[in-house]
């Protein structure tokens, strides 16, 4: 019989469990891998969808009105499902937009789900369902800290079924909905129908979860 001395046997199993961590560790660095979505350049990894406008200046991205004053969109090339993204925006002009998240587009027909971007006491950080149920849910107006004029960081987390959004490091909402838990689609910016909208975007930054 062979018998393993205890050494030998803690040896063992330092070199199985060494092996283990080195073979799953690519899969974990790929879910937290962070994506810098914005380069400050130019709009690669962008779709542009609509007539509005949508450039870089000062390293910032811009969305304005174009010569239809109509919903616009700026969709990511790829398809993200859970995630946590950070940005920061400001509404310079008017500053009716939102963040899309597991959407799909047909030209500016927009199928998911949007976390509202708004002037004061229009709900930003609420979960808006475009073409569907409409509002999902609307974050306390007692809660609402919005920088008017100046910049704001907007945090959103998709995993699975839940939705969580903070404004400003305040909490707005969280959300378990079984649609969102199945949908698949890309992250887009919009701009508002109407006059005078203009947005600027910066750091935009996803996490994969």
């Amino acid at each position: 019989m062979n018998i393993i001395k205890p050494k030998l046997l803690s040896l063992s199993l330092f070199f199985l469990i060494s092996f283990s961590c080195n073979e799953f560790s690519p899969l974990s660095q790929e879910k937290n891998e962070s994506i810098q979505l914005f380069n400050g350049i130019d709009l690669s990894g962008w779709i542009i969808h609509g007539t509005e406008k949508w450039y870089v200046e000062n390293g910032e991205l811009v969305c304005e009105n174009g010569p239809d004053s109509q919903y616009g969109y700026l969709s990511t090339s790829e398809y993200y499902d859970d995630f946590m993204l950070t940005l920061e925006f400001k509404q310079e002009s008017n500053g009716n937009s939102g963040v899309f998240f597991r959407s799909t587009l047909d030209g500016v027909i927009i199928n998911g789900w949007q976390v509202e971007i708004a002037p004061p006491g229009f709900f930003t950080g609420g979960i808006y369902e475009s073409y569907g149920r409409e509002w999902l849910i609307k974050p306390n107006p007692k809660d609402e800290n919005l920088n008017v004029g100046d910049w704001n960081l907007m945090k959103i987390m998709v995993k699975g079924d839940q939705v969580k959004t903070w404004l400003n490091g305040v909490e707005m909402i969280r959300l378990e909905d079984k649609l969102i838990g199945k949908g698949k689609g890309a992250i887009a910016l919009q701009i508002h129908e109407g006059d005078n909208v203009k947005v600027r975007w910066k750091n935009i930054v996803l996490q994969k979860l």
